[in-house]
Order: structure tokens, then sequence, then C-alpha cells
């Protein structure tokens, strides 16, 4: 399971940042559904944490607020899987 969560984080956050340049370039970005489905899949850690290291998406409420959600939401899986 930690080599699962490892290797989705580290593709969910190369994605992210690929999507953060493509912004800076004026290409084509990667979708918001994409990112939240990576992030919903366990790389949500990553994607939080370059959130906010390469100030990407960290100011649009909508796509904040669902991946807090998605955090949380893993928060209560670990914490099941757990007990």
């Amino acid at each position: 399971m930690l080599y699962y969560i490892g290797i989705i984080n580290l593709l969910s956050g190369f994605i992210f940042a690929f999507d953060k340049q493509a912004a800076i370039k004026g290409r084509r970005r990667v979708p918001e559904r994409t990112l939240h489905l990576l992030e919903a899949l366990g790389g949500v850690i990553a994607n939080l944490l370059l959130m906010y290291t390469l100030h990407h998406k960290n100011r649009k409420f909508s796509y904040w607020i669902w991946t807090w959600l998605v955090l949380i939401g893993w928060g209560v899986i670990g914490s099941m899987l757990i007990m």
C-alpha cells in the first residue's frame, strides 16, 4: 500500500507541475477533473503541497475545497484502517 501511495503521489505531483507549466506558457491544460481524480486515487498529498509551493490553483476556491474534501476523506479512510 505504501508503494502505491508513493507512486500515485509522484504521478499526481508530476501532472500537477506539468499543468502549472502549461498555464505559464499558455498551452493546453490538464482538466481539473483529472487532477481531482488523481487526488482521489491517493495523490492528494502531493497536489496539496504543490498547490502552495508552486502557487498553483491555491486561490481558486472550487478547486481548493474539493482538494481538502478529498484529503479529509483519505484521513477518514486511513483512520478506519488503523483501528
